[in-house]
């Protein structure tokens, strides 16, 4: 058996701010001055000059501290230890999504929901999702298993050009997003997926307003027909 490898929640790695160090460091050498000056006056004129000296140092001393305060270097910066994680020491996860049923949450949103989970950046053989329906709705079956198809479009092309934005109403139709590349061959396959998306979309809506009535005799629906949506046996597909 392999010896398990423990590694640290975060690591800090140190930062260089050349230009904020040299500002510090004549903050630092004026203040050391000032106090050299007040530290050595033994007369009264003296120290009235010192009270003069510092009444317009001041500001400067200010203007110089606070001009870089929006700029201000850190010692470290905070490095998630996943970084260092090579794939096969990921740890399987299982992603749990409840659902009340098509009348309270409509299946496209559900949908949207699951397929954007799919699309996260963590190896797919390592990754499940789980749909939970209160309601026992076939039509939230019909959606999944209709979006199950979409799936095997949709997230390979999530992970081929970094798509941040998974849920497809969101990437697709989201005014204020555009296409986060102008190449030829990404236009091409986002107009595919777009068109893609545009087709599940309408036959899952079609499906809600009954514009196309399920078969519910068929084998994956036979298991939902004539039951009560709020006494009904488990059903697991």
């Amino acid at each position: 058996m392999a010896k398990p490898i423990f590694l640290p929640l975060y690591e800090k790695l140190p930062l260089k701010n050349t230009v904020q160090r040299i500002l510090d460091t004549t903050i630092f050498f004026l203040l050391s001055l000032l106090a050299y000056r007040i530290l050595s006056l033994h007369s009264k004129a003296s120290l009235v000059s010192s009270r003069y000296s510092a009444s317009h140092g001041s500001p400067l001393i200010g203007l110089l501290y606070s001009a870089p305060n929006g700029t201000r270097w850190s010692t470290g910066l905070i490095q998630s230890a996943f970084y260092y994680v090579f794939v096969d020491e990921l740890p399987p996860v299982d992603i749990f999504v409840t659902t009340a049923g098509p009348i309270l949450e409509p299946p496209i949103i559900t949908v949207n929901a699951v397929l954007s989970l799919l699309a996260v950046d963590y190896p797919a053989n390592k990754l499940a999702c789980y749909v939970s329906d209160d309601g026992g709705s076939f039509l939230t079956f019909y959606a999944l298993l209709e979006a199950s198809k979409f799936a095997k479009l949709w997230v390979p092309f999530c992970k081929k050009y970094g798509i941040q934005t998974r849920a497809p109403f969101r990437c697709f139709y989201d005014e204020e997003k555009s296409p986060i590349d102008d190449s030829v061959e990404f236009l091409g396959e986002y107009t595919k997926m777009q068109d893609e998306y545009e087709v599940l979309r309408r036959k899952i809506e079609d499906a809600t307003e009954k514009f196309v009535p399920l078969d519910v005799s068929a084998e994956e629906f036979v298991a939902f027909s004539n039951i009560d949506r709020r006494n009904h046996p488990s059903i697991i597909k």
